[in-house]
């Protein structure tokens, strides 16, 4: 049985990519894995592909969804995105967007954040 955190991750992937289709986006894949590590969505946007990690909390007793991506977990979505690109022969534009998602104790959504172009080539070490 999954617990209420995978529960929480999967209904903000869900909540992610509809908020991205509405705003045009056309999903590629879902939960991308390779030995790197994983994205949660591959998305279109026009000629660009989208590499987009799903953040979600019920609270920010521990910092903002935007907080908890540390500079190894952007290391891991380079490292996953190239594999990706590599793995499908593409050879155009991409970047990695962060979907930021708050909800309250009862599960309803209380903020949803797209930041784009969140990750740069150029990461710092821990």
């Amino acid at each position: 049985m999954p617990s209420s955190r995978t529960k929480l991750g999967t209904a903000g992937e869900g909540i992610a990519q509809r908020h991205l289709e509405e705003l045009g986006y056309e999903l590629r894949e879902a939960n991308y894995r390779c030995r790197w590590g994983e994205v949660d969505l591959v998305m279109d946007s026009e000629d660009t592909v989208v590499f987009v990690e799903v953040r979600t909390k019920r609270s920010s007793a521990f910092g903002t969804p935007e907080e908890s991506v540390t500079a190894a977990k952007r290391r891991r979505l380079t490292a996953t995105a190239y594999h990706y690109l590599q793995q499908h022969n593409l050879d155009v534009p991409w970047r990695i967007d962060l979907v930021a998602i708050t909800m309250n104790a009862r599960g309803q959504v209380s903020r949803v954040t797209h930041l784009e172009n969140v990750v740069t080539e150029d990461i710092p070490a821990d």
